[in-house]
């Protein structure tokens, strides 16, 4: 910063010392008469230690104009951004020979191919099945004072090894240690698991299946029956009302047909043609290609239900971040709930503790009571004979156990609400018709659609439930 009797020159340089300003600071009475050289701009520069990036055409144009810039800050230095890194990824060669990755893929129009599904890709022991893909650090930038700025460094992938898998030294690549098929479980661990056939129906020849790898079945599993995994379960026919379980995906190539008995539970994917009557629940997504029918179903991502007919009629839907059909309901406004935007356990759980505190409360108001007799009993007689003392303090201690579970259960309610108004980015989408008689719940945030909708992308958009339609 220089100063004269007529003029001052001030230096301001941005927190990021990306950029450098000057400011001319005069009276007006003394604008005619004011000087100003490029030496002291450099020098009012210079003191504020700007050396680098400086554009020589706006010092100039400062000191040829000088009044332009009175109270004015006009740039006359620009540092060099840092290019930040790139984030690292994780490759995966064994797909290579068993064509993309598993699942169904969406065409340019938006609608969902069903029909052309890889398996669950077989390997052998030793086979590399994935690779780590290092980030990058990125380029320094420079700032006006000709310091580097570090750039911020890619975010480094993780592997997650499972069962049955080894890594190498460096912890980069991981491989097969048995032949088997990949399965991918809870947070995305990878795993080969062993592999248990059944070549006809799950039915009384066979019994229950609880196996340690993953579990394909040539027929279908019949009313009853239970079959679990800590792999995947693969279903060649129907299911009944049975129950499944497996740590990994479940795909069900004929459809489930369960008429409220039974479950389906997986923690990856839920896969299939059809639902009916049914209880799904999927820790990634459920993709169906037929029609999702008087089900309660959840996913912590995403349901699917976009293939050629793709329609959702009854039940109660969750998805944590979106639900997609072509068709939700029907002109019998039957009704249907979908819900997004919180991951369905956080719903269950506030129900779960919703339930616990009316029973809780109900046991209050009965301790409630019966020291309030006792009371009465003392206040008649002066004291109470050695049973009822008994029961008089096993009532107060349980009342003291019951106060501070109302407490917990309060509190954990209180947590449960807020994350639930707190949801995350979260989408309905009609690629078709939406019917009256649909119930949408967006975290907190309730819509009933009371008329036909076509093609429309439902967001919440400033606080409220808001449809667009779709391109």
């Amino acid at each position: 910063m220089e100063a004269t009797r007529q003029f001052q020159i001030d230096v301001k340089v941005s927190p990021d010392k990306l950029e450098a300003g000057i400011i001319l600071r005069a009276e007006e009475k003394d604008l005619e008469h004011i000087l100003i050289t490029e030496k002291d701009v450099y020098q009012a520069l210079e003191q504020h230690r700007v050396t680098f990036g400086i554009r020589k055409d706006a010092v100039r144009e400062f000191c040829l104009m000088p009044a332009k810039f009175v109270n004015t800050m006009l740039t006359v230095a620009n540092g060099e951004p840092p290019v930040p890194g790139q984030d690292g990824t994780i490759e995966y060669p064994y797909l290579a020979s068993v064509g993309e990755e598993n699942g169904p893929k969406e065409m340019e129009d938006g609608r969902v191919d069903f029909y052309n599904l890889t398996s669950i890709p077989n390997v052998a022991k030793g086979q590399l099945l994935a690779r780590k893909k290092p980030a990058t650090s990125g380029k320094p930038g420079t700032a006006v004072t000709g310091e580097p700025i570090a750039p911020k460094a890619g975010k480094e992938p993780v592997l997650k090894p499972g069962k049955n898998v080894v890594q190498n030294q460096e912890r980069t690549m991981i491989y097969a240690a048995i032949d088997g098929q990949v399965s991918f479980t809870d947070k995305d661990k990878l795993n080969v698991f062993p592999i248990f056939e059944v070549n006809g129906d799950v039915d009384f020849g066979v019994g229950n299946i609880d196996f340690v790898g993953t579990v394909v079945i040539r027929g279908n599993v019949l009313n009853g029956f239970r079959v679990k995994a800590s792999g995947d379960i693969r279903v060649l026919g129907s299911v009944e009302g049975a129950e499944l379980e497996a740590q990994g995906s479940i795909e069900i190539k004929s459809g489930i047909v369960a008429q409220d008995k039974g479950s389906i539970k997986a923690g990856h994917n839920v896969q299939t043609s059809f639902i009916q009557n049914a209880n799904v629940t999927a820790g990634n997504q459920v993709i169906v290609s037929q029609s999702i029918m008087f089900s309660t179903v959840r996913a912590g991502k995403h349901i699917i239900c976009n293939g050629p007919k793709g329609i959702i009629i009854g039940g109660i839907l969750q998805a944590g971040e979106k639900i997609v059909a072509r068709v939700y309901g029907n002109t019998n406004a039957t009704p249907t709930v979908l819900e997004v935007g919180v991951k369905p356990e956080l719903r269950q759980e506030l129900s779960s503790i919703q339930k616990e505190l009316q029973n809780a409360y109900e046991n209050l108001r009965k301790t409630d009571q019966g020291l309030s007799v006792l009371n009465q009993i003392l206040q008649a007689n002066g004291e109470l004979p050695a049973d009822k003392r008994m029961m008089q303090v096993k009532l107060a201690n349980t009342r003291l156990v019951l106060e501070k579970e109302v407490k917990n259960l309060e509190a954990r309610r209180k947590e449960v609400e807020a994350e639930l108004v707190g949801g995350g980015p979260a989408a309905i989408e009609v690629y078709s018709n939406m019917y009256p008689g649909i119930k949408m719940t967006f975290g907190k945030l309730v819509h009933f659609i009371k008329h036909e909708y076509a093609r429309t992308r439902f967001i919440v958009l400033d606080g409220e439930i808001t449809g667009a339609t779709l391109m």
